[in-house]
C-alpha cells in the first residue's frame, strides 16, 4: 500500500533522502557544512565547552589531591559536588526553563543564545580557582563553572536540528561532536604538559577560561540567527516513498 499524499509530504519535508545515495553527494553536502559560518560558530562554542567539561572530568580528583593536600576519601566527597550541581542545572535550566521561555513567547534564537552563552560564561569562574588554596572556595568556583558548562550542553545539542539542511542533521551533529570529542582528548593531555611545566594547577584554570572566552566570541558572532541554512539541490529528488504494510 502506498502512503497517503499527507504522509509523504510529512517525510519529505523532514528531509528524507533516498537509499543507497552516492558518495558524491555526500561528500559534497560535508564540504557545504564545512564552508557555512554557522556550523563553526556552533562547533567552536561547542569545543571551547567540552575543553572544560574533559579538564573537569579528568582533573578534578587530581586536582584536590595534589594542589589542596586532600586524601583519596576526602577528594572523592569534594568531587561530587560539582556534579550535583551540574546535574541540577542541565534539567532546570538546559531543559526546563529553555523550553518554558519559549512556550511563553520569547524569542527562540535569543533564548538559546542567551543561555547557551550565560553557561559559557559561568564556566569562566573556574579562574576563580587558580587564586585560591582553601578548598571550600575552590570547589565552589569549580561548581559554578561546571553547573554553567552542564546547562549550555543540552542548549549546544539542540542547535545542530535547528539550523541544519534537510536531511543532514547528523553530519552536523556529527561535525560539533567531532571537534568537541577531539577537545576532550586534547585537554588531559594538555593539562598534563601544563601542570608539568608551570608546577601548578592554576594555568590551567586560566587556559580553559581563555579557550571559552574565544568560544563565546565564536559562538555570539559566527553562528547569527539560529535558523535553518539553505543549501543548493545536490543529487536527485526524493523520488516516491512507498510502504509494505
Amino acid at each position: 500500500m502506498y502512503l497517503a499524499p499527507e504522509e509523504r509530504t510529512y517525510i519529505v519535508e523532514g528531509g528524507s533522502q533516498q537509499e543507497g545515495q552516492n558518495s558524491g553527494n555526500l561528500l559534497a553536502n560535508l564540504g557545504f557544512l564545512l564552508r557555512q559560518p554557522k556550523v563553526w560558530g556552533l562547533t567552536l562554542g561547542f569545543m571551547a565547552y567540552g575543553y572544560s567539561f574533559y579538564l573537569f572530568l579528568s582533573w578534578i580528583p587530581g586536582y584536590l589531591q595534589t594542589a589542596l593536600h586532600m586524601t583519596v576519601l576526602k577528594s572523592g566527597f569534594y568531587t561530587i559536588i560539582p556534579w550535583v550541581v551540574a546535574t541540577i542545572t542541565d534539567i532546570v535550566i538546559g531543559g526546563w526553563l529553555v523550553d518554558a521561555l519559549i512556550r511563553r513567547g520569547y524569542d527562540a534564537t535569543r533564548v538559546r543564545k542567551t543561555l547557551f552563552t550565560a553557561g559559557l560564561i559561568l564556566g569562566i569562574a573556574v579562574i576563580g580557582a587558580a587564586f585560591t588554596t582553601n578548598a571550600n572556595i575552590a570547589i565552589l568556583w569549580i561548581s559554578i563553572a561546571l553547573g554553567g558548562l552542564a546547562f549550555a550542553a543540552p542548549i549546544g545539542w539542540s542547535i545542530p536540528g535547528l539550523i541544519a539542511p534537510k536531511g543532514t542533521v547528523g553530519t552536523v551533529g556529527s561535525i560539533m561532536n567531532f571537534f568537541n570529542n577531539l577537545a576532550g582528548i586534547i585537554a588531559p593531555i594538555a593539562a598534563g604538559f601544563i601542570f608539568d611545566s608551570t608546577g601548578s594547577f592554576a594555568a590551567n584554570f586560566l587556559v580553559a577560561g581563555a579557550i571559552l572566552v574565544l568560544g563565546i566570541v565564536c559562538f555570539l558572532f559566527l553562528l547569527g540567527p539560529i535558523e535553518q541554512i539553505q543549501q543548493p539541490q545536490i543529487g536527485p529528488e526524493v523520488g516516491p516513498v512507498a510502504s509494505t504494510r
